[in-house]
């Protein structure tokens, strides 16, 4: 597997003199596009990307061999460097590629309910790549060389280098293979973006064998983890609360609350304090869940698939737009990736209505007379109390194990172990009981 990462480094003491040469590359990308309106059969008929770009610098650009191109190119961009004309066929060679494939699409469509017709491409905020030796060297550790648009013409201007970003690359990025830096304008700062690959293979264990860790994430809770195997063992439970960043949270949310009520419009630091907090509950959150994975060796990270895009109603729809479920997913998928494990999703229906031990569904809240209406806590038909979370981390594991056993199976197989367990054959009711009484089956 290849995993792609980016790390940004400051250009210190440079603030303006980028802004002609990012000018004069979108302008170069706006004059390539309809280039390649023009010539987009010929040019789509080429084997790859390469005889693609070649073929549109024959079209605009004078060589020996070509003494003659067909547009005047070099007459309006003079001395403009190879490789950024290379980098900007590539640009506009996408675009193109991209709206010819929507308007394709759209005359496809019935014209009863198609929208507006897609408008030509433009360059957009694009910012150019500085490929090595020709747009960019590494004069020091801390200090580059990058060409650029200067004075009427292209030239060679050292730049300083942030020392922190460079060090944190070095020490994190030593052993990955560096692409060419991107130039990047954020706010009023100029950064290089540098892209770091990596070759990971990820474990190759069978099913009957893994250890899996099963996340419920949850809005009060960061999170509970449970490690399991495949015939039901629960090896581990842990749990992670984060108490003092969530009342952190709560106060900045407040604070905001009370502004807005008193008239102010514009509390954009305030959110950015808010923010801040809720970025820091995440990577904690992954951080956490890396560790347990770490401590089990586990061989996959399975998690719910969260989908919270409705409109949201009630008293939580607050902490339900706060929620930065799907961010944390995404870290903890980039760190397990990197240690070779995979990462799955189940149906997230019922995982925590539905008791682990198959007596039915659970009460909640207000429903149980021996929950004192806690709401993270429940009471099974049986009597006894239990934790929500940890029920939930039982029922999601449950599922990853169903689903991957029934998919292992022939089909004549499947149906007979359906016929036994018929619990598994529909996945958004299975619970621990379910999986238990699947390997029952399998083993009889």
């Amino acid at each position: 597997m290849d995993i792609n990462t980016l790390y940004s480094i400051k250009i210190k003491d440079c603030n303006s003199i980028f802004k002609d040469s990012v000018a004069m590359y979108r302008d170069a990308v706006d004059f390539l596009i309809p280039v390649c309106l023009d010539h987009w059969d010929e040019i789509s008929g080429q084997a790859d990307l390469q005889h693609k770009k070649m073929y549109v610098e024959h079209l605009v650009h004078k060589t020996d061999k070509y003494p003659h191109p067909l547009y005047d190119f070099d007459g309006k961009f003079y001395k403009f460097p190879s490789y950024l004309l290379r980098g900007a066929i590539a640009e506009a060679v996408g675009k193109v590629s991209s709206y010819m494939s929507n308007l394709a699409s759209w005359e496809s469509a019935d014209p009863a309910v198609r929208g507006r017709q897609p408008g030509i491409p433009k360059s957009g905020y694009i910012y150019p790549c500085l490929y090595r030796d020709n747009m960019f060297i590494r004069t020091g550790t801390y200090e580059a060389q990058i060409k650029v648009f200067i004075r009427n013409t292209w030239d060679w201007v050292t730049v300083r280098l942030r020392k922190s970003d460079v060090d944190y690359i070095t020490h994190h990025c030593s052993d990955r293979k560096e692409c060419a830096p991107v130039l990047q304008k954020r706010g009023k700062q100029w950064y290089l973006d540098f892209c770091f690959k990596e070759k990971v293979a990820l474990k190759d264990t069978d099913i009957y064998h893994q250890t899996i860790i099963a996340v419920d994430l949850g809005i009060n809770n960061a999170c509970t983890c449970s490690a399991m195997c495949s015939d039901g063992t629960v090896l581990g439970r842990h749990f992670l609360k984060l108490s003092k960043e969530y009342d952190c949270l709560k106060r900045k949310t407040d604070r905001i609350k009370r502004a807005q009520r008193h008239g102010s419009r514009c509390v954009k630091n305030l959110w950015r304090y808010a923010d801040g907090i809720n970025h820091d509950i995440s990577v904690k959150t992954a951080s956490f869940i890396e560790g347990i994975a770490r401590m089990y060796d586990a061989d996959v990270i399975v998690f719910e698939h969260l989908d919270t895009s409705d409109k949201k109603h009630g008293s939580k729809k607050q902490k339900l737009a706060l929620w930065r479920k799907m961010e944390v997913q995404r870290i903890a998928a980039d760190k397990a990736h990197r240690l070779g494990m995979h990462i799955a999703h189940i149906c997230t229906w019922g995982t925590s209505r539905l008791a682990y031990d198959g007596s039915g569904t659970v009460l909640r809240g207000g429903k149980s007379t021996r929950t004192n209406g806690t709401y993270s806590i429940c009471e099974f038909k049986s009597g006894k109390v239990y934790n929500c979370d940890l029920n939930a981390s039982y029922n999601i594991g449950s599922r990853y194990f169903v689903r991957e056993i029934l998919k292992s199976l022939p089909v004549t197989e499947g149906q007979r172990i359906q016929a036994k367990v018929p619990g598994c054959a529909k996945r958004s009711t299975c619970t621990l009981s379910t999986l238990i009484n699947l390997k029952s089956a399998l083993y009889a």
